[in-house]
Parts: structure tokens; sequence; C-alpha cells
């Protein structure tokens, strides 16, 4: 079937996803999906990524599950209309906004979490009341064979398909017209979807990526903080969008860093991170190349590392200290196991430093002092921002995920991800009576009507002067009501 016949058979079934009941029901059959498989989705990834059952279990298939179970307990919730504040001249109206669905979507997925950056998309394009076109990763080919094995046999076949392949499927899906197009990967496959999208006027999520920073004050926890940057740059063998990609610290501390990296990987990985069953591989051979090519080019000096072994897609854990701005390894994300380090003396320097490049995906900060840690928050654009710890603001999911600038354009996870994919639409409902004062913007137009408009819409400036002035506009704004309810019931007498 082609992907235009495909399309077509999923746009024939919206209404289906109108009713929010139904959306429970196909929420409810996913989480079945997830929870019957459970072993399935861990072969799958181990297939494709060599990861450990704790990862695939903690930073796949649970997260992805709560994710459905967070859109279950509060979507009745977030499908409400939302009452808005009104101005005295809506005082007597229904106003409010109401969420719908946008149609048909297309979740373009990424290979490094292969399940969630999939079926995360899903969750929220089916809590918003869309169908959906699933296109997982080709390089992650057993969890994409695996998706597109299981889901038919969970959800709406008739509302949801999955499309495998490689960029000419890709390429055709991108020329069909949908309703909005979520794409999680690199920016340069961005930028294609991007003028694709643009073609027929398309809403985009792009979730991209970028060199996500890690500062390390000099008045520091350092043994503390080189576990934390060790866990989240090495987990799945730094194959992570939002991993700390490099880091900033002082000369005066480097060392000690150095020594609580080495400790951390020891404990995480063993002598031979080779061996350990709990460290990940590199995806494919050309991600292989390009990670080896970034190492064999940096001018830096390895301090920790540096082995590879092609055949079996194995990078070590590798840092590399005297890292300068312009090396090979700070020229683009790095997306492997490598973690650079650049001096930076103090804080204002990492700013600066920061401030300079494109803004990323996360930014980290480690210091004893938490008005450091706000101040560079403050001072710095990011998609997120997590202090003392790295890629946790990923596991709450009242906070959204997304990037900003180069790093991508819009969010999701919970709440945000319902409101991705859905159209706010704003809603006016006036009642049939009190036309003499609906007169007053008819023509004729005199000097009199002009005055009376003018006090019934002219904004004015919020008093500073405390409660008193609030209970005074809350008075007149009772006392306006009421007369307005009192007009309206008279005109229905008469």
């Amino acid at each position: 079937m082609s992907m235009a016949a495909v399309l077509e058979r999923l746009r024939a079934n919206v209404d289906k996803m109108k009713s929010v009941e139904y959306r429970h029901e196909q929420l409810r059959a996913l989480l079945r999906c997830i929870d019957e498989n459970v072993d399935r989705w861990t072969e799958a990834l181990r297939k494709d990524l060599h990861k450990a059952k704790m990862e695939c279990l903690v930073m796949e298939v649970n997260y992805t599950r709560n994710e459905v179970i967070c859109h279950l307990n509060n979507l009745d919730e977030w499908t409400k209309p939302e009452y808005v504040k009104k101005e005295l001249l809506q005082i007597s109206d229904e106003c409010y906004i109401q969420k719908e669905p946008l149609g048909v979507v297309l979740i373009i997925g990424a290979w490094n979490y292969p399940v969630q950056l999939v079926l995360c998309p899903l969750i929220a394009a089916i809590s918003a009341g869309n169908c959906a076109i699933m296109k997982p990763s080709e390089l992650s080919e057993a969890t994409a064979a695996l998706i597109e094995e299981l889901l038919p046999k969970y959800v709406d076949k008739d509302c949801f398909a999955v499309i495998n392949g490689g960029v000419k499927e890709t390429t055709e899906l991108l020329e069909q017209k949908f309703d909005h197009i979520m794409y999680t990967g690199n920016s340069n496959v961005g930028k294609i979807v991007m003028a694709a999208a643009a073609k027929h006027l398309t809403p985009v999520t792009l979730e991209l990526g970028g060199k996500s920073p890690c500062y390390v004050d000099k008045n520091c926890d350092v043994e503390v903080a080189a576990r934390r940057i060790a866990w989240g740059r090495f987990v799945n063998s730094g194959q992570t969008c939002i991993a700390p990609d490099y880091v900033l610290c002082p000369s005066e501390n480097q060392e000690r860093l150095l020594k609580g990296l080495q400790a951390a990987l020891e404990e995480y990985f063993g002598k031979d991170p080779k061996e350990s069953e709990d460290y990940c591989r590199i995806v494919n051979q050309r991600h292989f190349q390009r990670v080896k090519t970034m190492i064999d080019k940096t001018k830096g000096s390895i301090a920790i590392g540096g082995d590879s072994d092609e055949k079996d897609l194995y990078i070590s854990p590798t840092v590399v200290k005297d890292v300068q701005p312009t090396d090979a390894l700070m020229e683009g994300e790095i997306f492997g196991p490598v973690l650079p380090i650049v001096t930076a003396e103090t804080a204002d320097d990492a700013v600066r430093f920061i401030n300079s490049r494109d803004k990323p995906l996360a930014l980290y900060a480690f210091a004893n002092d938490k008005k450091v840690v706000r101040d560079i928050a403050q001072r710095t654009s990011s998609g997120s921002f997590c202090g003392n710890d790295t890629m946790m603001q990923m596991s709450l999911a009242t906070l959204p995920f997304g990037g900003v600038g180069p790093s991508g354009m819009g969010s999701y996870h919970g709440k945000f991800g319902f409101d991705a994919f859905s159209h706010k639409k704003a809603v006016l409902v006036k009642a049939l009576a009190m036309e003499k004062v609906n007169n007053l913007r008819y023509p004729p137009y005199t000097e009199k009507k002009m005055s009376w408009i003018n006090w019934l819409s002219a904004k004015k400036e919020k008093s500073r002067g405390g409660i008193f002035s609030f209970l005074s506009f809350t008075v007149i704004m009772t006392i306006l009501a009421v007369l307005i309810k009192v007009l309206t019931v008279m005109t229905y007498l008469v």
C-alpha cells in the first residue's frame, strides 16, 4: 500500500479519535502492549545497542509505561474547556479554550532510545485525539521491526500505522500532507523535515540536540560531580541527546575531576568496560568511524580510555583533557562515549563560553553554592537546565522536554505532549439579548458611543497600591455583573 493510501485510510477515521473514551481505550491497549512484551522489548534493545536489562527497563520500557499512565490519569482533566479571565465587555459571555485534535500526525523516531522516542510521542498524539503514522529509525533495526509487528495487534489499525524503511521511505512520507510532524534526531535531517513541512504549511516539533555543556565550579564536591557526570555521559555509550557533551572546569580542579571520573568508571564498568554486561555499543559502523575519527583528530591529551574494537563496535569510555575550543571534539555533538574537558577558570568564563555558541538542548552546572547554579541558569539559554546532576530533568513529566534555537523547537512529555498535538481553539458564546449594549459598536458612530466604548474597553495598568485597589476593582466588577444579569432578565421579560 502506498504512503498516500495509508494516510488516506487514517484520515478517513479521524472522527473515531475525537471520543475521549476511545482515546482511553487506545492508551490502555498501548499499556498492554508494553506490559505483555517486556522481554521482547529488552531483547530487541540488546540486539540494537547491547543495552543492559536495567537500562532497558528504567530508560525505555518503564519510562514509556509511566508516560502512558500519566496521560490516562490526566486526560479527562486536560480535555475540559479551559475558562479564561474576562474583561468588562465580555462579562456576561462564555469564554474558554477548547483543545481539539489536529488530525493525522507523523512521528519520526530516533535510534538511540528507539522505544521511548517512538512510543512517547505516540502516547501524546493519542491523548490529544490524533491518528498517527510512526516511522522508527532503521538503524535500530530489531526494535523497529518489533514496533511494526506489535502495535497493529493492540491499537486500532485504521487510526495508526507503522512504516519501516530508510531514506527512501522517509522522503516519500515527507511528501505527504500531515497536520503535524514530530521529528527526533540530528539538526541536518531536522532542516530537511522542516523544509518538507513548509511546503504544506505543516507545523513541526523538532527534538534535535547539540553540545550540552557541563560546568564544574571551583567550590564543588568534585567526587560527587564526577560520579554523576560519568553516569550521564557514558550511559548508553554516550548516545544520549541530553548527555553532558563537554565539561568546563577550572584548571585547579581538573586532576581531581579526572581521578573521580576514573574511579566512577571502574565502579560502573570494571577495569575493562568491554567485558561489562552494562556497557553499550555504538549503533553501527558509520557512527563508530565518526566517533573514532573525532578521537584521532583531537589535539588534547587522552587521560582515560581511548581503546576501541571496530568488529565489536566498542569504544571505551574516553576522557580528553586540555581540549581547545577549536578542537575536532568541539565542532559538533559527539554522540558517543567521549568527554572533552575545556578550561574555564570562573563561572563568568563558563557563561561567556556557553553564550558564544549555539543554544544547547541541555545545560548542567555543579557548585556547592546554589546561587552559582541559579546564576548560570538565569544567564544562559538552553532547552533544559539541571543543577548538581545530569539528565534527571527528563524524569519528571511535569517538566517539558524540548530544545531552543538550533537544538529544537516545541516540547513534549506529560501535558506538554498533549498540548503539542492539540489545537487550542478560542471560543466565545454570547446570549441573544442585551442588543442595546451591542448597539454601541454599530454605525452610525457618535462621540457618545466612542466615550462609552473607551470606558468599557480601555485597558488600564494594574495599580501597585496593594489589596485595597484589588478589592475595589473586584467590588465594581461584581456590581456590574449583577446589573448586567438583571438587565438580561428584564430584556427577556419584556
